[in-house]
């Protein structure tokens, strides 16, 4: 895994920062744009995360912990996928990283960033 690999994208979304929030964290609609991927946490600060499911037929269960979290605005979480064919060590997790920043009233900016592949 090469931990200097970064990319981002950002967009802006014409939804209340709570939306999307809402959007980020619950596990029913992640469910929705995450192709049936259950979601197991409690995103607090330290708290583990199990991503689990079927893809193409094959069961997996894909992890990580909550890193830092401002409901609303930031959400960062290392993530350990068994579809990356790396062995569960934490040198193999990556970063994932949501920020919305607020426009408007119903209006953000939303970017998502990912650090190693």
């Amino acid at each position: 895994m090469n931990k200097d690999l970064k990319t981002s994208k950002s967009i802006t979304i014409d939804a209340s920062a709570e939306k999307v929030w809402d959007v980020m964290t619950n596990p029913e609609k992640i469910k929705i744009y995450l192709f049936g991927t259950e979601t197991l946490t409690d995103w607090q600060v330290g708290s583990p995360i199990i991503f689990q499911g079927e893809y193409n037929g094959t069961q997996y269960k894909d992890k990580g912990n909550v890193l830092e979290k401002t409901d609303n605005q930031l959400l960062k979480y290392n993530y350990w996928s068994g579809f990356s064919g790396l062995e569960d060590k934490p040198e193999n997790y990556f970063i994932v990283t949501y920020i919305i920043d607020k426009i408007s009233a119903n209006e953000v900016t939303f970017t998502w960033q990912q650090e190693g592949f």
